[in-house]
């Protein structure tokens, strides 16, 4: 009962910091840190700590499987170039600084466990980035960036991570050797999470009853995260597979008096354990600090902030530079994308360099070392500064920085959602073509009022009874499937599309009811 209370309390405490946050216009995840912080230095305070491996299933993965379930597949191809060097050179890049820095500062480290603080470090987490990101509404390019980043860096760092810490355990290591183990690792993340989506979706095809389906769609995104682990694959890989997978097959399949509630119910799960997550993340000073020897503990301050500049440096360089040759190279040839988006320039490269907060994948894997692992208490504070520190210093930056930049874009996804109305429209109005009925002529109009001007227009509830009504539904939604598989419209302005039609055809269900 007393955890209980005490975890009663913590989600208090945190709803009570993510309000606070909202009041002063900061992002939450930077206030529930700091306050977790505080709370754990407080005299009496509770100890809350979780396995680390349940850290990452618990935590991450429905976080990242809802990320990227909302992340738009063709926005990511446009911007295939900026992603890959983020989540391949950035975090690559950023590993080997690090363990540079940490062996020059403590020689007695061993590369692999310097390689491992690097990998640790690496990656910007999903969860931050998310949670502070969609607070600010930068430009639609730069927040796609920024998301597929934080979608896939975890991937390739943890696996750099897992490979230092078996070099470890098995005193050292050959390319040779880890190679099949990469190579395994990624194909099989790239099987494995498209075969568990269309997996699920055969199971929740059948299933009627809402609350079960929602309780499964859980129950499988953990399950996926554990079998991708217990094989041995990149959970992250998986996970982000498995969502794209069912986001692109989803809509087809399932009904939307399934998705109304679904998307509910994850909105409030995700929100809630962002919150926990954060907080948990300040609650691990005190144990931290306690495994410390007080005279240690300054020597091992000032190698945590080296460290922790060392990652805001590397990715500011590294991201500048590929920014400057991108913008000479659109001096040389052009700038010509597929489609109409923001122009890379200096501005945009500084705020998708200053966008690097690390979150409680970066603690996980920190805390999930071995007991005896050389150097694990200075690993771990090490780790807890750099994620702390960047959630500080970008999160409570970047709005300010956004605003002095004064970066806009012409809302892409505004625009496409209105093309996806037009297309809508067109499919109704072709659907009913040569009909001069009245009830397809009522229809006709109130679906012209509602896709045109966002707007119910008060027709009688038997309209929404009617074949035709249905009809018509069928047809807006076949318009906005095919304009996304087309590549006309993106996974965002199809998502909106999409959850305007489950709401008017669960209007129409419940006239019938």
């Amino acid at each position: 009962m007393r955890q209980l209370e005490q975890l009663l309390g913590l989600f208090v405490a945190a709803v009570v910091l993510a309000a606070l946050a909202r009041r002063v216009g900061a992002p939450y995840p930077v206030f529930l840190a700091l306050g977790g912080a505080v709370l754990a230095l407080l005299p009496g305070a509770p100890l809350f700590t979780l396995p680390p491996d349940l850290v990452l299933a618990l935590f991450v993965a429905p976080v990242l499987l809802d990320a990227a379930y909302d992340s738009s597949l063709r926005d990511l191809k446009d911007n295939w170039a900026p992603v890959t060097g983020l989540i391949i050179f950035a975090v690559g890049f950023t590993t080997a600084a690090v363990a540079v820095v940490a062996h020059a500062l403590v020689p007695g480290i061993p590369w692999p466990a310097a390689i491992a603080l690097g990998a640790i470090v690496a990656p910007p987490d999903a969860v931050a980035a998310t949670a502070v990101l969609r607070q600010l509404s930068p430009p639609h390019r730069i927040l796609t960036i920024l998301e597929g980043e934080s979608l896939l860096n975890d991937a390739s760092s943890l696996l750099i991570y897992r490979l230092a810490v078996g070099a470890v355990a098995a005193d050292g290591f050959t390319v040779a050797t880890v190679a099949p183990t990469f190579f395994l690792a990624i194909v099989g993340s790239l099987v494995a999470g498209p075969a568990a989506g269309w997996f699920t979706l055969r199971v929740m095809e059948r299933v009627q009853h809402v609350p079960t389906a929602i309780i499964l769609q859980f129950v499988f995104t953990v399950g996926v995260w554990i079998f991708a682990e217990q094989l041995g694959l990149s959970a992250v890989l998986t996970m982000v597979c498995y969502a794209i997978t069912m986001a692109r097959t989803a809509p087809a399949r399932l009904p939307a008096r399934t998705r109304i509630p679904t998307n509910a119910v994850w909105g409030t799960a995700v929100f809630a354990l962002n919150i926990l997550a954060f907080i948990f993340i300040g609650l691990q000073v005190r144990p931290i600090l306690e495994n410390l020897e007080a005279a240690d503990r300054a020597r091992y301050f000032s190698f945590a902030v080296a460290v922790l500049v060392t990652v805001i440096l590397v990715r500011l360089a590294w991201h500048m530079s590929f920014n400057a040759a991108v913008r000479w190279r659109h001096r040389q040839v052009g700038f010509n994308p597929p489609r109409p988006m923001l122009r890379p320039s200096f501005k945009s490269g500084v705020i998708i360099s200053w966008a690097g907060m690390r979150g409680i994948v970066s603690l996980a894997a920190a805390l999930a070392l071995p007991s005896d692992f050389p150097y694990r208490d200075l690993i771990l504070l090490t780790t807890f500064a750099v994620v702390l520190g960047t959630l500080v210093i970008h999160g409570l930056t970047l709005k300010p920085l956004l605003r002095a930049l004064d970066l806009h874009d012409d809302d892409p996804v505004g625009r496409e959602e209105s093309a996806a109305r037009e297309g809508a429209l067109r499919e109704i109005l072709a659907r009913f073509a040569g009909d001069d009925s009245p009830a397809a002529k009522a229809v006709q109009q109130r679906f012209t009022a509602l896709l045109t001007i966002d707007a119910d227009t008060g027709e009688s509830r038997a309209l929404s009874r009617s074949p035709h009504y249905r009809q018509a539904l069928r047809s807006a939604r076949q318009a906005i499937l095919a304009m996304r598989a087309s590549d006309e419209i993106g996974d965002d302005a199809f998502h909106r599309m999409e959850q305007k039609l489950d709401w008017l055809e669960m209007a129409g269900s419940s006239d019938e009811q």
